[in-house]
């Protein structure tokens, strides 16, 4: 298995439960969290060592969330405590049409004041295989731009193969979008193992493929990206329809220089917890990838952790490959006896 380093702010979410309205009961629910995070607990539950790097408030707050991600199997000795307060996010859920929100509380936050040079990225990345980063990170301050440049270029120089999750959050670039665009163009040239989709193209790069179904429009995005970015070798991503609040369709694409393909559609319904998704399908990916499966068992397998996440509640996926695997090879979900 691999040795993966994680790199991004870890966030405390708040919200009701089920699926109230935030503040329409005096319960409330809290789970730790963060884009990488979500990525380093998937991707330890699939057996791979995962150091996760960061900085965390040095309280009781800050403690829980590392105290969470040990519990998952990641290695945190990478994480910071120093002053300042945690990041936040409250998630409004949604129901039938009415849709969810999320709401920032990160400005200001520990991760986002610590200076670059407090990372020691030449021995943070000593025998990694690989670094697994994010677009949120450049859109929380200067401090937290540099120091994921400085990982890059540190990866980039030790041969670490790099994975980047586009995951644009205009919420998080309001009053900024253009510099999202040219931050985020910039970063996403540098990866070998790429997630982004249509829209980002479009948003990121200015390239709109026009109106084509999914699959093709992606594989136009996909070979646009190709040629604008010589060192990327993987692109993939998913396309989800939604239905209902609790009712979406899932596929996965992927795309390496020689092939596009497509997961099988899965329908998911009932869904608890839509909100990571997007991370277990990039561990599952990064997993497949590393473990040298074929184009179409990557993205099968990413996809199928992708949708087993929608099953749980809170921001991460522990399941481990067998878990995924059953997704794959059941016709109907039943009781494993």
């Amino acid at each position: 298995m691999a040795n993966i380093v994680c790199f991004g702010e870890l966030l405390l979410r708040i919200g009701s439960p089920d699926s109230e309205p935030l503040l329409h009961s005096s319960a409330l629910q809290g789970f730790v969290g963060g884009a990488e995070a979500n990525v380093a607990v998937a991707l330890a539950a699939l057996g791979h060592g995962v150091t996760m790097v960061s900085a965390i408030p040095d309280n009781v707050l800050g403690q829980a969330c590392v105290r969470e991600l040990q519990r998952h199997g990641v290695r945190t000795a990478a994480i910071q405590r120093v002053s300042g307060r945690l990041g936040l996010y409250f998630l409004n859920s949604g129901a039938m049409l009415r849709p969810a929100e999320v709401i920032y509380d990160r400005a200001g936050s520990a991760f986002a004041e610590i200076k670059p040079s407090a990372y020691d990225w030449p021995e943070l990345l000593r025998g990694a295989d690989w670094l697994h980063v994010s677009g949120i990170t450049p859109a929380l301050s200067q401090s937290a731009h540099d120091a994921l440049v400085d990982a890059l270029a540190t990866a980039k120089r030790l041969g670490t193969r790099i994975s980047f999750d586009c995951n644009f959050r205009p919420n998080l670039w309001a009053g900024r979008e253009a510099l999202a665009k040219k931050v985020l163009g910039e970063l996403a040239r540098q990866p070998q193992l790429l997630f982004a989709g249509v829209r980002d193209v479009a948003q990121l790069f200015g390239h709109d493929v026009g109106a084509q179904p999914p699959h093709d429009a992606f594989a136009h995005a996909a070979r646009y990206l190709f040629d604008q970015c010589p060192d990327l070798g993987m692109i993939a991503t998913t396309h989800r329809k939604v239905c209902g609040s609790d009712h979406h369709e899932l596929e996965g694409y992927y795309a390496d220089r020689t092939t596009v393909v497509a997961s099988r559609r899965l329908t998911l319904q009932p869904i608890v917890d839509r909100i990571g998704a997007g991370d277990a399908f990039a561990a599952g990916v990064i997993h497949a990838v590393d473990r040298r499966l074929t184009p179409q068992q990557i993205v099968d397998f990413g996809t199928a952790s992708c949708a087993l996440k929608h099953s749980i509640r809170g921001d991460a996926s522990p399941f481990a490959a067998r878990d995924i695997e059953y997704v794959l090879q059941a016709e109907l979900v039943d009781v494993r006896r």
